[in-house]
């Protein structure tokens, strides 16, 4: 009798030390899967996540939701497993997400930066699709620049040396002109007052014989009106298209998505051009989760997003904000729109 508790007991043994290891022991995967989603024309923690100020905002409902890609890291080979098996989720080699030799945080930092320039981008192409009026604005003050003291992000550029600066090219002609310690007189506007500071120019990295400010110059709408963006710890560049979209909404009679539920992803540039993504499948799923039945797909993912459509999702192809837009106003008048098949 006890012989062969014994053997029964050795024969367990590795069985125990295997699933040990397997709950404590990572593997060099990650797994993507559905992320949050948020709707661009609603609330999160009571602020409007596409709020606008200083001009009359026409009455929205339904939703344009923007969607993400979850992304799990430091897995045992149990979660690994379990993962893969449910059918919404994929593994990679950790290395596509997270590249060797650059840390967490600076991955962070760049694709908080992404999401930031997403922003700016996205308020300039709904600007531009409505023709509207322009600033230039301070986009990025470097921190070890020569204007790093002076000048802050969100100001205002509204002459430099008493010449005025009307596309964020004025600025770089501006500075580029002038030798590395020329002085430059510089009229902002900043928190809604003017104000002239003066800055000492360095020497460009590139070329030591023109000026260098430290500053990354771009577009944003004429005060009064003001449009901030309040969703924070979501990172990368693919919510610009929803972004966009949804101030277009609140700046122009009706609705663009008729009152329902309409989701979407893509980058966008300051022209409207909307950009490919990656983890198209996963924004499916969690757009269709949340109650989406339609769903705007960049035009350079159509391929990949018609094979892993979620049933009862409808597709629409976009290739840029104006061709959004027209796609969104056919969809709510019952018209044929574009897909992906």
């Amino acid at each position: 009798m006890n012989r062969r508790i014994l053997t029964l007991v050795a024969a367990l043994i590795p069985v125990l030390v295997l699933g040990a290891l397997g709950t404590v022991l990572t593997v060099p995967f990650v797994a993507l899967g559905p992320g949050p989603t948020f709707n661009t024309l609603g609330k999160v923690d009571g602020k409007e996540v596409v709020d606008v100020r200083g001009t009359e905002v026409d009455p929205t409902s339904g939703h344009l939701n923007m969607t993400t890609v979850s992304v799990r890291d430091g897995l045992s080979i149990f979660e690994a497993f379990g993962f893969w098996v449910s059918g919404k989720h994929g593994l990679v080699p950790r290395a596509e997400v997270y590249p060797p030799g650059v840390s967490r945080d600076e991955i962070d930092k760049s694709n908080q930066q992404d999401f930031k320039d997403s922003e700016g981008n996205a308020e300039v192409a709904a600007l531009h699709y409505l023709n509207m009026p322009t600033v230039v604005l301070l986009r990025k003050v470097a921190e070890d620049g020569p204007a790093k003291d002076v000048l802050k992000p969100g100001d205002e550029i509204i002459s430099i040396n008493d010449a005025p600066i009307t596309a964020p090219k004025d600025v770089v002609t501006a500075v580029s002109s002038q030798r590395p310690g020329a002085e430059l007189s510089m009229r902002v506007r900043r928190d809604n007052a003017e104000e002239t500071v003066r800055v000492t120019l360095g020497t460009r990295p590139d070329d030591k014989d023109k000026g260098y400010l430290g500053v990354t110059p771009g577009e944003g709408a004429r005060p009064p009106l003001q449009v901030d963006f309040n969703l924070a710890d979501i990172g990368g560049p693919s919510a610009g298209l929803m972004f966009s979209l949804a101030l277009i909404d609140k700046l122009t009679p009706g609705e663009l998505d008729g009152g329902k539920f309409v989701a979407g992803t893509g980058t966008i540039d300051q022209d409207g051009k909307v950009g490919p993504i990656g983890g198209i499948q996963y924004k499916m799923m969690a757009a269709r989760d949340a109650g989406a039945e339609t769903f705007l797909v960049p035009a350079a993912n159509c391929n990949e997003a018609k094979q892993r459509t979620p049933d009862g999702l409808r597709l629409i192809k976009v290739e840029n904000l104006t061709g959004a837009v027209q796609s969104l106003n056919d969809f709510t008048a019952g018209k044929q729109t574009v897909g992906c098949g």
